[in-house]
């Protein structure tokens, strides 16, 4: 009696981790989507983060063309660029996992303009213009410097 009470409990366990560890692995769609920055320029990049695509996904909006989702467990990652000619204003984008037919949408807004070209003051080397003033006053720092001296070593010689 013991034996098949224990066999019993056995088969009762090994079918209900069988029957579970499927479930554990179908996710239930894309949930908390996020986009970061919440307003992006003409021609910028987008972080869109959602959780629940274990398999990775796909983003797409019409502002930009469509990106994959990262895969992975916890939070699923894409970049995506906003094209160049993109008309500003309010956009949506929407995720899809690769292993659900759910589709979770997410607002943004495309600014005008490229935005501020930061990080360019080191490799943008100077203008014409800007060679041509320097240019100048490192000739007149020349020039003043030499009227000095020449002036200097005739008030010198007339002391004597």
């Amino acid at each position: 009696m013991r034996a098949s009470r224990a066999l019993a409990v056995t088969a009762t366990a090994f079918a209900a981790v069988g029957l579970a560890a499927p479930m554990a692995v179908a996710t239930n769609g894309p949930v908390n989507v996020a986009v970061n920055p919440q307003a992006v320029h003409q021609g910028g990049t987008l972080k869109v983060t959602a959780q629940g695509c274990g398999h990775g996904g796909k983003v797409w909006s019409n502002a930009f063309p469509t990106t994959t989702l990262s895969p992975g467990d916890g939070t699923n990652y894409a970049h995506a660029r906003v094209r160049d000619n993109t008309t500003p204003g309010q956009y949506h984008l929407s995720v899809k996992c690769s292993d659900n037919d759910r589709i979770a949408t997410h607002k943004f807004t495309v600014l005008a303009g490229n935005g501020a070209q930061g990080g360019l003051g080191g490799t943008m080397g100077p203008s014409s213009v800007e060679m041509q003033v320097g240019g100048g006053l490192v000739a007149a720092a020349a020039v003043g410097g030499a009227v000095f001296l020449v002036r200097r070593r005739r008030t010198s010689h007339a002391a004597f």
